[in-house]
């Protein structure tokens, strides 16, 4: 690898992380609205899936943005995504009227859970607590 390739999986792992984040820090403030949404779908103990989600995208994405055991924090993040999408992003169940949005979604989903397993695939770079 060289420098370019440094920082482009640097800039790389922390795109990818910004989304799980972002909604990690938004499932905080949503709180009650999450548990909602988890108890919608017929999960039990909604409180536990609510407070295991919000660990899962801030410490993972935490883990991917700095490289720290960024392999793991990834292959957790993909595992992650691809249930959820499954639950929560079925355009295919859904009216016509809801299934555009629920398909992008779906779609974003798919892409992410590519890029997460590039960094499984290749690692997080030289530019990584794991590579120091």
């Amino acid at each position: 690898m060289n420098a370019t390739s440094d920082a482009l999986s640097l800039i790389g792992r922390i795109l990818l992380a910004v989304i799980f984040l972002v909604s990690g820090f938004g499932k905080i403030n949503g709180f009650e609205g999450l548990i909602g949404a988890i108890a919608s779908k017929g999960f039990p103990a909604a409180q536990v899936f609510a407070v295991a989600t919000i660990v899962i995208e801030l410490g993972a994405g935490l883990m991917l943005v700095f490289g720290w055991k960024a392999r793991w924090a990834a292959l957790l993040l993909a595992g992650f995504t691809a249930i959820v999408t499954m639950f929560f992003h079925n355009f295919w169940a859904l009216p016509e009227a809801q299934k555009m949005m629920e398909q992008i979604q779906f779609m974003k989903n798919l892409a992410l859970i590519g890029g997460l397993l590039m960094v499984m695939a290749f690692g997080p770079g030289r530019l990584s607590v794991d590579k120091r």
